[in-house]
């Protein structure tokens, strides 16, 4: 069979040159001599018109050869392909991968604790602070001046349990005198029985005691009069020493009407008897005034711990003027300016906790199945891309994302459409290095189930 090749010898392109057939299959050298042989030979130049030139014989076989090189190139790929699906296969068993993942971390939500306006603004967006750094500071002159009211309403509440501490001891030695004294009287109207003689020295007697509690009760009196007037006493103790004086002087009358009915007449005495005994029981509810003074000190105590009280809350209100950090972070979302007027209902900034971070996955429900607390983790944080971090599950949520929501779904109602859920599952980072985890970075999390 013989073989083509163009050529351009005799200066024609297109010109065809024939080789004799069998030329290709034998060596090198005898294809060189025949070449040379027909170069040599006259050449017949075919047309490119020519049907010969058009599909020259040499170019048949290469049909099955390309249709078996595509047969070849198939097996290939097949090949390579089930190669990759077995690599990934063997690689990925045992491991759980989603890049629905975030990182989450603690924001500290900052308000006033007090209305008032802003006198300074101590922080910039984005500033580190630390536990007790200032944050803002509101006008706090208010607060000063209502502190010092409630100081004022403290000294007045402990001057008047003083006084009334002093009531009670001034009451209760009162009581005790005026009982004896009663007691004292019914004992002597009983022994004004046995003689007139002895009538008339008691009568006598009683006559000098009366005066001496005459007197004495006129100088309490005229000193009570003094403190009353000078407000120092309280008008139910100054009554008091007036009754006392009123008592005394009855009593000197009585004495001298007992001397005179006991010179006159002895059976007289019963009657005295009788006085001594009402004296005893008007002497006898002494113990009532007592209990009624105790009260007053009582009362008086406890309008000293309200006042205190009252006090220790102005203390608070004006140390809330100064608004500052509670924890340590990064101030974001900051919203208070300088003369503003805030108050406890609205938020003024946000603290982000960037020490304490952690990343939230949210699996699908049939990926799951095999996690459990403290299994390897590996974590790929799209702000480091190349980098992996370890880690380990902390918790599963006890339901799903969805049922959680503002609007959990209802299934019982309309037509059902099967939506695959998705289970958030807690990540603690092991070690974050120099990687700072800034809460909504995106994440892809591998969490290793089974161990090769």
């Amino acid at each position: 069979m013989a073989t083509t090749m163009n050529n351009d010898l005799s200066g024609g392109k297109g010109a065809t040159l024939v080789m004799p057939p069998g030329s290709l299959g034998r060596g090198s050298d005898d294809a060189s001599r025949d070449a040379r042989s027909n170069v040599e030979a006259p050449v017949e130049a075919i047309p490119a018109s020519s049907p010969v030139a058009q599909n020259p014989v040499g170019t048949e076989p290469s049909a099955p050869k390309k249709k078996g090189r595509a047969k070849f190139v198939f097996l290939g790929l097949a090949g390579a392909a089930l190669l990759g699906t077995t690599i990934t296969f063997v690689l990925g068993r045992g491991k759980e991968t989603t890049d629905d993942a975030f990182v989450e971390g603690h924001v500290a939500s900052v308000q006033a604790r007090v209305s008032g306006l802003v006198k300074r603004v101590a922080v910039k967006d984005n500033q580190a602070v630390k536990p007790g750094d200032i944050l803002l500071e509101l006008d706090d002159a208010d607060y000063k001046v209502k502190l010092a009211s409630a100081k004022a309403d403290l000294h007045a509440a402990e001057a008047q349990l003083l006084v009334s501490e002093k009531q009670l001891g001034v009451v209760g030695k009162s009581v005790d005198s005026n009982l004896m004294v009663a007691k004292g009287g019914l004992a002597q109207a009983g022994a004004q029985d046995t003689s007139t003689r002895a009538m008339v020295d008691q009568a006598r007697a009683d006559v000098s005691a009366a005066e001496s509690r005459k007197t004495l009760a006129t100088g309490d009196l005229s000193r009570a009069d003094k403190l009353f007037a000078q407000q120092a006493i309280s008008k139910a103790e100054h009554d008091e020493r007036k009754n006392s004086f009123d008592q005394a002087e009855a009593a000197l009358a009585q004495a001298r009407a007992r001397l005179a009915s006991a010179q006159a007449n002895i059976g007289g005495s019963q009657g005295n008897y009788e006085s001594a005994r009402g004296r005893l029981v008007a002497a006898e509810s002494g113990p009532a005034q007592l209990e009624s003074a105790k009260a007053q000190v009582e009362l008086s105590r406890a309008r000293v711990d309200q006042a205190k009280a009252a006090v220790d809350q102005a203390e608070l209100n004006l140390s809330y003027t100064q608004v500052k950090a509670e924890v340590a972070g990064v101030v974001s979302r900051r919203s208070v300016e300088t003369g503003q007027l805030v108050s406890p209902d609205r938020p003024l900034l946000a603290i982000v906790a960037l020490d304490d971070t952690w990343i939230v996955a949210n699996y699908k429900e049939d990926q799951v199945r095999e996690m459990h607390t403290g299994q390897t983790v590996k974590i790929k944080v799209d702000t480091y891309s190349g980098r992996e971090l370890t880690g380990h599950v902390d918790s599963l949520s006890a339901g799903t994302g969805s049922r959680f929501s503002l609007l959990p779904p209802d299934n019982a109602s309309g037509n059902f459409t099967k939506v695959v859920q998705r289970v958030p599952v807690l990540i603690r980072v092991d070690d974050k290095g120099d990687a700072i985890l800034r809460p909504g970075l995106s994440a892809v999390v591998t969490v290793v189930t089974k161990e090769h």
